[in-house]
């Protein structure tokens, strides 16, 4: 990590097991752990960079040995990792820009985050709290149990019950609206099958309608016409056959002269044709009267119709089947709605069978995790404390078309404790000190170890509230709890802290008139000073080292261990340094 706030440059391996960060309130402890949330996602601004520096940067190296967790990793970043090595970057610029990398490549901060979830559990200061909520007892309950199965049978059932409910629900909102369209759609239909256009009759009738009203016209043009080309003495036929027959002595002489006479011959006949044209037609051409009205009584009404709909008169055959189509279509809508009905109640009954089927799989679990908990209260201090887990079933009643329960289920989860003897058990939420918290979210921690997929774990002095003469007993749950998991603890108490495998102190520092905060891994020596400071501050002394190194020895017989962990430790983790590498290796 560098230039972040009052951290200049710092690396830091870790070893496996349970580490220890100890130091004075306001050194920095909380900063190394707002780097290490910066690489998995957490928020960025320009504040975090230090003073007079371009930019921050921080950086995590994590270990992926496992198959399953290199496989999440895979399908998250979508490609295959290279190696067991997984590097995580991220930088703030002093304009509070962020980017982000994974081996090199850039990723976006979601990504980082579901990365994140799949690597370091963060444990803060004021996480405990979530404890009390209902539904964290409840994700905790499906953990331990390793519910998914049920719980993803249940969620299948109540998404097709909500699906078919949703839509069902929307067409009985619609009902209403339904019937009144259908009523002017009936209306509509009716008037249009009475007047049953046919796409182009109208231009038809227009024809016709002018043929009608002009038939007088028309038979006179006809007859002039008949008369002047082909009737009268002087008619376009006998002027061409004259000029034709005039033409055909010269033709002998001039070869072009006969083509010409030729096509006067030629038109001629056409002329006649056309003549005889004009005359059949005109004596067709009779005056009907009954006809034209019919006609035009059939125009207004084609536009009377497009005038109503606002369309073109040819466009009322396709205005009708339009009609029709969406009278269908309501008529499919008033169908679905009473089709629903039995698909909807046996979804109801599948999705109210996962529902019990979940609550009574929580109910078996709950049992086994209150007392898997209360096994572990007692070196924690509860030793006369209860507690149970209870899960209350929603009654889901018989009604289908009622709303779909929560997807996490029909049931409330809620931790019942009991801190005193002759007390009535009430929900955790309303009782719990924040010592007692504490501790019974580290309970917690510790049942479901096994079963945590994360497998490194990162508390921030989840020793609150806890006095010195527990911290021992505190100190050795971490440590059994470090057996399954990568540990790493931010605490005050040397009784916890003497229980690591290894132990850094962060100090803050002013040189040359800057601040700066340091992290120091100890050696044995160095970690008994640390111990006895942290018992009596600047006074400690010979005797307060003795009880130091007492403290550590007596941890570790209680652990099984017979002598220190090695001084140069197997690299764990680091978060940034000079070479710009940082990290939290998983194991």
């Amino acid at each position: 990590m560098q230039n972040l706030a009052l951290i200049e440059d710092v690396q830091v391996e870790l070893d496996r097991g349970f580490c220890a960060w100890t130091g004075e309130t306001g050194a920095g402890k909380s900063l190394l752990l707002n780097a290490l949330g910066l690489v998995l996602g957490g928020k960025a601004s320009a504040e975090l960079v230090r003073a007079g520096k371009s930019e921050a940067r921080a950086a995590a190296v994590f270990e992926v040995e496992q198959p399953a967790l290199r496989a999440e990793i895979e399908a998250i970043l979508g490609g295959p990792l290279d190696d067991e090595g997984l590097i995580i970057t991220r930088r703030i610029s002093s304009q509070g820009r962020s980017s982000s990398q994974v081996n090199g490549m850039p990723v976006t901060i979601g990504t980082l985050q579901r990365l994140g979830e799949q690597l370091v559990d963060i444990h803060g200061q004021n996480e405990g709290r979530a404890l009390l909520d209902p539904d964290r007892q409840r994700s905790l309950l499906d953990g331990y149990g390793c519910l998914g199965e049920p719980l993803s049978v249940y969620r299948k059932a109540r998404a097709e019950h909500d699906e078919l409910r949703r839509r069902r629900q929307e067409l009985l909102d619609a009902s209403q609206a339904r019937e009144r369209e259908k009523a002017l759609l009936e209306f509509e239909r009716d008037e249009l099958a009475s007047a049953d256009p046919r796409e182009g009759e109208y231009d038809e009738l227009v024809q016709e309608s002018h043929r009608l009203a002009n038939a007088e016209a028309l038979r006179t043009a006809a007859a002039d016409g008949y008369d002047a080309l082909y009737e009268a003495d002087r008619s376009a036929q006998v002027i061409l056959k004259r000029v034709a027959r005039g033409l055909e002595p010269l033709a002998r002489s001039v070869p072009e002269l006969a083509e010409a006479a030729g096509t006067l011959e030629r038109l001629a006949d056409e002329v006649r044709e056309v003549a005889y044209c004009l005359r059949d037609l005109g004596q067709g051409w009779d005056d009907d009267p009954a006809r034209l009205e019919d006609v035009e009584t059939r125009l207004a009404t084609y536009r009377r119709l497009s005038t109503r709909f606002h369309c073109k008169p040819d466009e009322l055959a396709a205005r009708r089947e339009e009609t029709e189509a969406k009278l269908a279509a309501i008529e499919r809508d008033d169908h679905d709605l009473e089709g629903l009905d039995g698909p909807l109640a046996a979804a109801f009954r599948r999705m109210k069978d996962a529902a019990e089927a979940l609550t009574a799989a929580r109910q078996r679990t709950a049992r086994d995790f209150g007392k898997a908990i209360q096994a572990r209260l007692k070196p924690l201090g509860l030793e006369r404390a209860r507690l149970s887990v209870e899960v209350e079933p929603r009654e889901l009643g018989d009604d289908p078309t009622a709303p779909s329960p929560p997807e996490h289920g029909a049931d409330r989860v809620e931790i019942m404790f009991l801190a005193n003897p002759g007390e009535v058990p009430r929900p955790l939420r309303k009782v719990a000190s924040g010592g007692e918290l504490s501790r019974l979210t580290l309970a917690a921690k510790s049942v479901l170890a096994c079963s945590d997929r994360v497998s490194t774990l990162v508390l921030d002095e989840v020793d609150t509230g806890v006095g010195g003469r527990l911290g021992a007993a505190l100190g050795r749950t971490l440590a059994e709890l470090a057996t399954h998991h990568q540990v790493v603890c931010v605490t005050h108490l040397p009784q916890v802290a003497s229980y690591a495998r290894r132990q850094w102190v962060i100090r803050k520092q002013v040189e040359r008139g800057r601040t700066r905060t340091t992290i120091t891994p100890l050696d044995e020596a160095l970690r008994v000073e640390e111990l006895a400071a942290m018992m009596r501050g600047a006074s400690a002394d010979d005797g307060t080292r003795q009880e130091a190194m007492a403290m550590l020895q007596e941890a570790r017989e209680r652990l099984g261990e017979d002598e220190a962990p090695p001084a140069s430790p197997v690299a764990a983790a680091a978060l940034a340094g000079s070479n710009g590498r940082a990290g939290a290796r998983r194991r």
